[in-house]
């Protein structure tokens, strides 16, 4: 294991957890790593209190609250008044000295508090004039969320600063923009700040609302009750003032004849990273990470290296974390991993699954199975959805992931979890089956 230390930043740590050992002529080495920071703004679950930091004091940031405006808002009346409130929660827990902004997003972006293109400094004023505004925002139009990105995008590259995120509150689908005209948003504006994004009530589109996250690095979840979204508002503006270090990237280095079959984010949520390699130099490449403050994230990794003799032995790669600049230049955090490939004639050896492997190939396999499983429902496939979710229910059951076997809970009737016996509940919430989609690939970590 090594540690990066350098005082007012995490201190960043690599651990590798694999089974080296292969039979002759084997070629795939898997192996978990965990990326762990210490020393940032959050210390496990809690959270530094808002203002905690002088200005100046804390890493610069900037945030813009994109809130959704369009005409649904208003259906019930209740939403947009939770969406006013939640958004003033969360601008009460910026930390001074940070720079914000809010928008109000329908078919055109507005921008509500500052304006004229610019961005405020959170302090005792400027965070009541924010509230001042926000109670004039009413529902009205339709809803282009490219713009709502865009528009945050511009906001955003015009503070000088470290970290620069977003948070994205929708109630409906993106209907007034083509899904190309929003997926050209995400990639402009990826790799240039992160973005949390939050759907209320039943209306809006899982993969939209998701896919907004996973481009832009963020967390998606779903508030099925208005009345939930300032406590929501106030912890993911809590988890943003808590980020020390922006733009972190796992840096993957594997001989010659080695080639990466994947690199995948297992916890806490599982993310696919292989097709957002960038390439680092001869044999190199790397994978983007997003901003981290004190926390732990595992990725598991796969390379398939030349065949080799019982007896040889080979470093299969090297993990590294770093920060690359638009300069060219490259920050290293100073930690590193190395993944080993041992050739042996020991059965036991070689066909022994390391468990953090092992574990995370399972929570993989339950996200993919439970979209599977919705996915075949909402087109009348039961057999197959029953098949699906009734293999989501025997891994959730066997890694002791409770959450979501809880949510599996509320869309089949578990006959027996061991072995994924279930039976198709004949009537279920939209907000049930919104909600096990949208946390589906949630994960556990490995029991130690």
């Amino acid at each position: 294991m090594a540690i990066f230390s350098k005082s007012n930043v995490p201190q960043f740590s690599v651990d590798v957890y694999q089974n080296e050992y292969l039979p002759e002529g084997g070629r795939e080495v898997n192996a978990v790593v965990t990326v762990t920071a210490t020393g940032g703004g959050t210390i496990g679950s809690a959270v530094a209190a808002p203002h905690l930091y002088s200005p100046g004091e804390g890493p610069s940031a900037a945030v813009v609250l994109m809130v959704d405006c369009s005409g649904s808002m208003d259906y019930p009346s209740t939403k947009m008044r939770n969406a006013r409130d939640a958004t003033a929660a969360a601008v009460d827990t910026l930390r001074d000295g940070v720079h914000f902004a809010v928008v109000a997003g329908t078919h055109l972006a507005r921008e509500v508090y500052p304006g004229e293109g610019g961005l405020a400094v959170a302090g005792p004023d400027t965070r009541e004039q924010a509230k001042q505004a926000l109670r004039k925002l009413s529902a009205g139009g339709g809803t282009a969320i490219g713009t709502w990105l865009r528009r945050a995008d511009r906001l955003l590259a015009s503070a000088d600063v470290a970290i620069r995120h977003g948070i994205l509150l929708t109630d409906g689908r993106n209907e007034h923009e083509s899904p190309e005209d929003l997926k050209a948003a995400l990639d402009a504006c990826a790799g240039r700040f992160t973005c949390d994004a939050r759907g209320v009530g039943t209306d809006w589109e899982v993969k939209e609302v998701t896919g907004i996250a996973s481009a832009l690095l963020g967390t998606a979840d779903i508030v099925a009750d208005p009345a939930g979204l300032a406590a929501d508002f106030t912890q993911m503006m809590e988890t943003a003032m808590g980020k020390e270090v922006a733009d972190v990237s796992l840096r993957l280095w594997t001989p010659a004849g080695a080639t990466v079959t994947f690199v995948k984010q297992v916890a806490p949520t599982v993310e696919e990273l292989t097709g957002r390699r960038t390439e680092a130099g001869p044999r190199a490449g790397d994978y983007p990470l997003g901003s981290w403050g004190d926390e732990s994230r595992d990725y598991h990794l796969c390379v398939e290296v030349p065949p080799a003799a019982v007896g040889q032995e080979m470093l299969a790669a090297r993990v590294s974390l770093v920060i690359p600049h638009s300069d060219g230049s490259v920050q290293n955090l100073g930690a590193q991993g190395l993944v080993r490939a041992v050739w042996t004639d020991d059965l036991a050896a070689s066909t022994s699954i390391n468990p953090q492997v092992a574990h995370y190939t399972g929570q993989a396999e339950l996200a993919e199975v439970i979209q599977e499983g919705l996915d075949l429902r909402k087109v009348g496939d039961m057999d197959g959805a029953t098949a699906k979710l009734g293999r989501a229910v025997q891994l959730a059951s066997a890694s002791g992931n409770a959450d979501t076997a809880k949510l599996l809970a509320k869309v089949v009737d578990v006959v027996d979890a061991a072995t994924g016996t279930v039976r198709l509940k004949a009537k279920v919430e939209e907000a049930d089956e919104m909600t096990l989609e949208t946390r589906s690939t949630k994960t556990v970590r490995v029991k130690k």
